[in-house]
C-alpha cells in the first residue's frame, strides 16, 4: 500500500492535560464550600490519551503537543514515555501545563473546568517546525483541544500519502479545507450535530453520516456508544459496525482509544469497516476499567475479548 518506510505508524497532534479529580457528595453552590475525597491526579488530554492508546496496542507512536515547564508537564512526559510514545515532538514551556479540574458526584456525573494552558500555545509555527515528524508518519490524528489554526496548519503541511484522521472534540464548525482532508472524520452524536450546524439535523445517524460525507471528508465514522458505530465513504453505502457487549464501568477516554485504534489499523492497511470493528473492541475493553490512560488495553487484551 505504501512505498515509503515510515518511522511512525501514528503521529498524534493534540492536547496534553493533567486531570485533577475530586469526588464530592454534591457540587457546591455559589459561595459554598464542600469537602471532597482525596485528590487524584491523572495524565489526560485527548492528544496524550490517543498517543498512549496507540502505543499500548503496539503502534510506533509520536506525539506533537506542548506542556509547561512544571511538575504536571513532567508527569505527562513520563506517562507518554512509559507507554512507549516518542516524545521528541513534545514542546516544553510558554505557559503552565493544561489542567482539567473535575468534580464527580456519587451518581458519576461530573463537572469539568479546563485551563488549556500550554495547549493553547501550540501554534501553526510549531506545526511547521515539526515538518520532519509529519513526513515520518503514516497516519496523523488530531482533535480540537488545541487552536483550530494549528489543526488547519497540520492539514496544509500534510505530506502526500499520509492519512489524516480527525475527532473534532470539543466540536466547532470546521473550515472546508480541514473537512476535505479527513479520512475519516470521527464524530459522536453531539459532535455530528455541531459540525452539521445543529438545529436542522434529524434523528437518523445514517442520515448524519451521509450529510457529513457530503460536506467534504473522504470518509466518516459516527460512534454510537453502546449501539456500535456507522461507517460511510464514497465507495460504499453506510455500514453499521456492531457493538461489543460489555459491562461498562467508566467511559472516560473510550473515544480516544477508539480513534487511536482506528488510525493505527488504517495505517496498517485495514479497510475502514475492519478498522472500526477493531476500534470498537478496543473501546469496549477500555470502558470495563476505571480512568482514561490506565484503562487502555494492549493488543493481547483486545484479542482476549
Amino acid at each position: 500500500m505504501y512505498d515509503y518506510d515510515y518511522d511512525y505508524d501514528v503521529l498524534v497532534v493534540g492536547s496534553a492535560n493533567v486531570d485533577l479529580v475530586i469526588g464530592v457528595e454534591r457540587r457546591p453552590a455559589a459561595g459554598e464550600t464542600v469537602l471532597g475525597s482525596d485528590l487524584a491526579v491523572h495524565p489526560g488530554g485527548k492528544g496524550a490519551n490517543q498517543a498512549v492508546a496507540a502505543a499500548r496496542l503496539g503502534a510506533r507512536t509520536a506525539l506533537l503537543a506542548r506542556v509547561g515547564d512544571d511538575a504536571n508537564g513532567r508527569l505527562l512526559l513520563e506517562s507518554q514515555q512509559n507507554a512507549g510514545v516518542d516524545t521528541e515532538g513534545v514542546l516544553v514551556g510558554g505557559a503552565p501545563t493544561g489542567v482539567a479540574l473535575i468534580t464527580v458526584d456519587p451518581s458519576g456525573d461530573n463537572s469539568i473546568v479546563v485551563s488549556p494552558g500550554a495547549n493553547g500555545r501550540l501554534t501553526p509555527e510549531d506545526v511547521r517546525a515539526a515538518g520532519p515528524l509529519l513526513h515520518a508518519s503514516r497516519v496523523v490524528s488530531a482533535q480540537l483541544e488545541i487552536p483550530l489554526e494549528s489543526v488547519v496548519e497540520v492539514v496544509r503541511q500534510l505530506p502526500s500519502g499520509t492519512r489524516f484522521v480527525l475527532n473534532p472534540s470539543p466540536p466547532q464548525p470546521l473550515p472546508a479545507e480541514v473537512l476535505a482532508a479527513c479520512d475519516p472524520l470521527i464524530v459522536n452524536e453531539h459532535e455530528a450535530r455541531v459540525i452539521l450546524g445543529g438545529g436542522t439535523v434529524g434523528d437518523d445517524p445514517a442520515a448524519w453520516a451521509r450529510e457529513l460525507l457530503a460536506s467534504g471528508p473522504a470518509s466518516v465514522v459516527v460512534t454510537l456508544g453502546s449501539e456500535g458505530a456507522l461507517v460511510a465513504s464514497a465507495e460504499e453505502e453506510v455500514v453499521r459496525v456492531a457493538p461489543v457487549k460489555v459491562d461498562a464501568v467508566d467511559t472516560t477516554g473510550a473515544g480516544d482509544s477508539f480513534t487511536a485504534a482506528l488510525a493505527w489499523k488504517l495505517g496498517a492497511g485495514a479497510s475502514l469497516v475492519e478498522a472500526a470493528a477493531y476500534a470498537a473492541r478496543v473501546g469496549a475493553v477500555a470502558v470495563t476499567r476505571r480512568g482514561a490512560q490506565e484503562s487502555f488495553p494492549t493488543t493481547e487484551e483486545v484479542e482476549a475479548l
